[in-house]
């Protein structure tokens, strides 16, 4: 149940006919200008959009797929899909050919909006020429019908669809780091709950009646962005998302949006340290943030220069963020809290706040979110927010709940006696040593990227004498270590690192050493997901055909 009855698409028909001139989207179209569109005019785009799908005949529920990056019809097209009586499914927009197909194909999808992209060409090849597609108003070239075309012509739907509470409002395809995407059921209830919640936690930050603003560019095709900044915009009516044109311009796109919420993941937080430090070495910062009074105007002028000075709550998740890290960001006065979540669950959790806010920890429950301890210190959940199941994975779904109902996280914690949690791994990631013990990657690789020279750290060692870790260097630092000075400092740091590591970790846990990547990892080559985590399998097999001679070596740090 919601807690007021009413589902989000009716919360988002209210504020078109309550609000219709209150600007609710603000589109960047290239160079400079941008489009603002009000309440009134998103429902009247969506009810026009919802009327021409209805006319396609598609059955109830059908599955509606979109494959765009961030953008104002991203929103749009969702709404409209909902009008329509169909189902969302949004595709991660930097997946490969073979993963749209996949996608497309297990979804059962009857219709494709192609929107803002950046490698279609590529990526058409995994569209069947069979199937129906729109290009929304910013997609590149494609020779589908167009958006515009379509809702100029076409009278508005004068009643949308009406959804129950158990009816599918979306498919959260995983972005599959541990194998093939899997397709997670969120109903209308469970998304408007969500939505609900986060809602209300963000107005609880707002001082008196202000309206909030966002910078929507994580995916929204992933459940912690289609939660936190759609579903929550959508349920509380006042908020204003911008979205950014581009990587070249974000800092601009963050500039004018001038967020009162900001959302990221910890490998963008540290890249925005990492941006602060290029312009000011740390000890300089740390020396003037001491000192009365200009330390807080340095701390103003830092939080100005990221577009952050209006940020009232500032989140980190999809990943374990270093303590460091989120201490140095509250060293600036920036409110920054680690929260934990995942798809089942609509990405609404735990998180942290004024009164639970220790660093390590990922907060207190939500409210309506009950949390135990499996007998192996699994972490399980029940909440109104969680997944309806697998699509058409029925064996999948059973084998993930309790018989009381719980959701088996496959993350291991500790809880304390106030509720703050903190992760200690992820089951599926523990992984045996030769010597036969069970090694937790997380914690390791936290201590590793608190470092100022690491970026990205992996730790693995299957079935070998003992741990290992790979570790990515910072961008700033990876152009430069062609150079021999440069590279015996590194050598030396991460040395001095991996003693460090080592003193603080059980004897089975303590790492042979510490290799360097050659290159780089990222979406593109398939070592990270469209949500920046490390694809494990993939850099293991990499690595693979090294191993014996790297462990045949003494050296502490070695070169991929």
């Amino acid at each position: 149940m919601t807690t007021t009855g009413k589902l989000i698409l009716e919360y988002a028909v209210e504020h078109g006919e309550k609000s219709p001139q209150r600007i609710y989207l603000t589109q960047p179209v290239g160079n400079g200008p941008v489009i603002d569109y009000t309440w009134g005019e998103v429902i009247d785009q969506a009810r026009r959009m919802a009327a021409h799908l209805q006319g396609c005949g598609f059955e109830p529920g059908a599955r509606i797929a979109m494959l765009s990056k961030n953008c104002a019809h991203f929103i749009v097209a969702e709404l409209a899909i909902w009008m329509a009586g169909g189902t969302t499914v949004a595709i991660f927009p930097t997946e490969t050919a073979e993963t749209i197909g996949y996608v497309l194909e297990h979804s059962g999808a009857t219709l494709l909006f192609v929107g803002k992209l950046d490698d279609w060409p590529a990526q058409s090849r995994g569209v069947p020429s069979t199937l129906p597609c729109i290009a929304l108003p910013l997609a590149p070239p494609t020779g589908f019908e167009r958006w515009d075309a379509i809702v100029a012509r076409t009278p508005p739907l004068a009643q949308p669809a009406r959804r129950a509470p158990q009816d599918i409002a979306m498919l959260l395809y995983t972005s599959g780091s541990t194998g093939r995407p899997k397709g997670v059921m969120s109903s209308f209830a469970a998304i408007t709950f969500a939505g609900e919640g986060i809602a209300r936690e963000i107005r609880s930050r707002l001082p008196g009646d202000a309206d909030s603003r966002m910078l929507s560019y994580l995916p929204l095709a992933h459940s912690y962005e289609r939660s936190w900044v759609e579903a929550s915009s959508l349920v509380e009516g006042r908020t204003r998302l911008y979205f950014a044109e581009s990587l070249d311009t974000f800092m601009q796109d963050l500039q004018r949006a001038r967020p009162t919420l900001f959302l990221s993941v910890p490998r963008l937080w540290l890249k925005f340290q990492q941006g602060v430090f290029a312009k000011m070495p740390p000890a300089k910062l740390e020396r003037l943030l001491s000192i009365p009074v200009v330390g807080r105007i340095v701390a103003r002028k830092v939080r100005k220069g990221l577009g952050l000075d209006q940020v009232v709550l500032a989140g980190s998740g999809s990943a374990p963020i270093p303590p460091d890290l989120i201490a140095w960001y509250r060293r600036i006065g920036l409110p920054l809290y680690e929260g934990y979540a995942m798809t089942e669950d609509n990405s609404y959790s735990h998180t942290s706040n004024a009164d639970f806010s220790e660093p390590g920890y990922v907060g207190v429950p939500l409210p309506g979110v009950e949390v135990k301890l499996g007998p192996d210190g699994e972490i399980l959940i029940k909440s109104p927010s969680q997944l309806s199941g697998y699509y058409r994975q029925p064996e999948l779904t059973g084998e993930s709940f309790t018989e009381d109902g719980f959701f088996r996280t496959g993350d291991l914690g500790e809880r304390r006696a106030d509720g703050m949690l903190r992760i200690t791994g992820r089951a599926k990631e523990l992984f045996k040593t030769a010597k036969g013990k069970y090694v937790a990657p997380a914690p390791i690789e936290n201590r590793l990227n608190a470092h100022p020279m690491v970026e990205l750290s992996m730790v693995s060692g299957v079935g070998q004498p003992s741990a290992f870790a790979i570790v990515q260097l910072a961008e700033a630092l990876r152009p430069r270590v062609d150079d021999l000075a440069v590279r015996a400092q590194v050598e030396s740091e991460l040395g001095r690192l991996l003693d460090d590591v080592n003193r603080g970790v059980a004897h089975h846990e303590q790492l042979r050493m510490i290799v360097v990547a050659r290159e780089a990892w990222s979406i593109d080559n398939g070592c990270l997901t469209p949500t920046m985590k490390v694809r494990r399998s993939r850099i293991e097999a990499q690595l693979a055909p090294q191993l014996e001679r790297w462990y045949g070596d003494p050296q502490k740090v070695q070169w991929a």
